[in-house]
């Protein structure tokens, strides 16, 4: 059965990484239904997203998805508050979240989000280039069907 996938990546903390979560959402499409594809849209600026001029739609909107969710992937190299939130949120709905962060940044990942992962948690931070993205998810995916087939 397809995963229902929850794609994070920063809107109005800054779009510098679009092109990244294009790749990135094209690869998880290869696992099932990603419910955030709109996050790695080209034509969405740091002001958000222009069909909604609702924030509170927004969040409802995106909660909903975040229970839909089988597994959350989010890219944290460019800081956000809202996938900082959402992060909070999926660890609070006991799901299973990996955490993709990109160290030739030059940025030092949030202590909130690197020490979250412990021995045997369902959070999971994982260092990664570009080139190295497709073999991840792979590699996080081919382990998510071992988990559900035991």
């Amino acid at each position: 059965m397809p995963l229902n996938i929850y794609f994070c990546g920063s809107i109005r903390g800054g779009r510098q990484d679009v092109a990244v979560y294009q790749k990135l959402v094209k690869a998880l499409q290869t696992y099932g239904k990603v419910l955030t594809e709109h996050v790695s849209d080209r034509a969405i600026s740091e002001k958000g997203e222009d069909a909604f001029n609702c924030d509170k739609a927004i969040h409802d909107r995106d909660l909903e998805w975040l229970q839909e969710a089988d597994v959350i992937v989010a890219e944290v190299t460019q800081p956000s508050l809202g996938v900082g939130y959402e992060l909070g949120r999926a660890v609070a709905m006991n799901k299973r979240i990996l955490c993709l962060f990109r160290p030739s940044s030059g940025r030092v990942l949030s202590a909130m989000i690197r020490g979250a992962e412990t021995a045997g948690s369902m959070f999971k931070v994982q260092d990664y280039t570009e080139e190295e993205a497709e073999k991840i998810i792979e590699e996080y995916f081919s382990t998510l069907d071992q988990e559900r087939t035991l």
